[in-house]
């Protein structure tokens, strides 16, 4: 995601928002899912948990997300954003998506 100040929440530190870490790590895990199955419709969250783990400075953010088990219905996905380094992230999601029959 690259930085705009737009994505500002706390302009004194300044600090990122954290609704807009999680919107990007969120996509990052549907659009993994959707590689793996497929379909016309974008997989369903079905519970999304968010870790921040520390502030995010004014720079460019970067995503990664891995299925962690896959059935016929449900996707495990864990993903994490970081910034300069992969290895200091500074929030992590765990989510599960439904992946099948999703016509409701």
């Amino acid at each position: 995601m690259p930085f705009a100040d737009k994505l500002i929440g706390n302009p004194v530190l300044p600090a990122l928002h954290g609704g807009s870490t999680a919107a990007m790590l969120e996509l990052t895990a549907v659009a993994q899912v959707a590689l793996l199955y497929p379909r016309l419709k974008l997989p369903r969250p079905i519970n999304v948990t968010v870790a921040y783990l520390r502030s995010g400075r004014p720079v460019d953010v970067h995503a990664r997300a891995r299925i962690s088990k896959a059935g016929k219905r449900v996707a495990h996905v864990q993903a994490e954003a970081w910034q300069d380094d992969p290895d200091n992230p500074i929030a992590s999601l765990s989510a599960h998506f439904l992946v099948a029959g999703n016509d409701f």
